[in-house]
């Protein structure tokens, strides 16, 4: 079913103020998680209110904390999320990076033990809004849920990776996503009866090929990726697994949040970002004209189908917004029930919820 976003949004936001947020969190919460599903990213969007519930309360995830200060030079920090919100954590840090760019015209930013920080394309849409290019490695200590290439216990997280640069004559170019065959949050949307999983995206122990959610899942409730008997699939084969190592190597062992692994850790995201002043590097408009330059050859190459289309990275995601913002965000009748079952639990005032369109019975 289709859901308005502003009352969806709304029931988030009470949500996570009845359940201790300070009400600026709870904004901010909500409104990162709705800006997810606006993009099409649904894995990462209002889905995980059950889960990022359950972290608060198993104490993996503290709310209204702030970014603090490792170390630092005029263009680096090392900066620790002390477990907060990554929706409170990334904008601080990703604020930091830009600050310092601006000043010393690179900056250099390795945040440590945030909460998830959710769309990975978010920060680098906030820092090409500032006019920076930035790359972001990014892992979740903690969370073994993929395979490496040749494979098939899982020894990698879904290990986010993403890039920025801005235009100066429309959007940005936002390059962003999981180092997986699919993010862990599209395995969950598939087990709530929403988009299925592409074929071959998972693996069973044996080596056989699956698109079951229940090969991550098993068979238990609420859904739990650390009870299946498979993992999620590297994607692009070798090249993917290995894309997905260094953001382990980058977004954990370097920024001293930890790795996927070996052993049980606390799930904490770790993101190793860098931001970069474009003038510093081509002056006078050279930058700008080249990539206007190219990106328009780019886009002249002829559609592969009859109806085809050649897209530019983030383009998909604007047009999703666009639509979205009109229809309403599309969720399952189980993802709604649990979301509806977890306002309730913390105790959100009956007006929030009647808000919301009810699932079917």
């Amino acid at each position: 079913m289709l859901v308005p976003v502003e009352p969806l949004q709304d029931l988030v936001k009470e949500t996570f103020i009845a359940a201790g947020c300070r009400p600026g969190e709870g904004r901010r919460i909500a409104k990162y998680l709705i800006r997810a599903n606006l993009a099409g990213h649904d894995s990462h969007g209002v889905i995980r209110v059950p889960r990022y519930l359950a972290w608060k309360e198993q104490g993996m995830v503290v709310a209204n904390r702030k970014l603090a200060i490792v170390n630092e030079s005029d263009s680096f920090a090392v900066v620790d999320g002390q477990h907060g919100f990554g929706q409170s954590i990334g904008p601080q840090a990703v604020d930091l990076g830009i600050t310092k760019a601006k000043k010393a015209k690179v900056a250099i930013i390795t945040l440590r033990h945030s909460g998830h920080l959710g769309r990975i394309g978010e920060w680098s849409e906030r820092a090409a809004a500032a006019g920076l290019v930035s790359i972001h490695f990014v892992n979740v200590a903690g969370s073994q849920l993929v395979a490496p290439f040749g494979g098939v216990d899982r020894r990698l997280s879904t290990a986010p990776f993403s890039v920025g640069v801005p235009l100066a004559d429309r959007a940005p170019v936002i390059l962003d996503f999981a180092t997986s065959v699919v993010a862990e949050g599209k395995v969950l949307v598939a087990a709530f009866g929403g988009k299925p999983l592409p074929e071959r995206s998972l693996i069973e122990p044996d080596g056989s090929m699956s698109q079951n959610p229940l090969t991550l899942y098993g068979d238990h409730r609420p859904f739990d990726p650390r009870k299946g008997p498979g993992a999620i699939r590297a994607m692009g084969e070798h090249k993917g697994s290995g894309l997905a190592l260094m953001c382990e190597l980058l977004g954990g062992a370097l920024t001293g949040s930890g790795c996927a692994g070996p052993g049980a850790r606390r799930i904490a995201n770790g993101m190793l970002s860098i931001y970069m002043e474009p003038e510093a590097f081509a002056a006078d408009g050279a930058f700008a004209a080249e990539v206007k330059s190219y990106i328009d050859f780019f886009a002249s190459s002829r559609p592969a189908s009859p109806n085809g289309e050649v897209l530019l990275p983030g383009d998909p995601e604007r047009r999703n917004k666009e639509q979205r913002l009109k229809e309403g965000v599309p969720l399952s009748d189980d993802a709604l029930r649990a979301i509806l079952d977890a306002a309730r639990g913390v105790g959100v005032a009956a007006p929030a919820i009647a808000a919301v369109p009810a699932p079917a019975a």
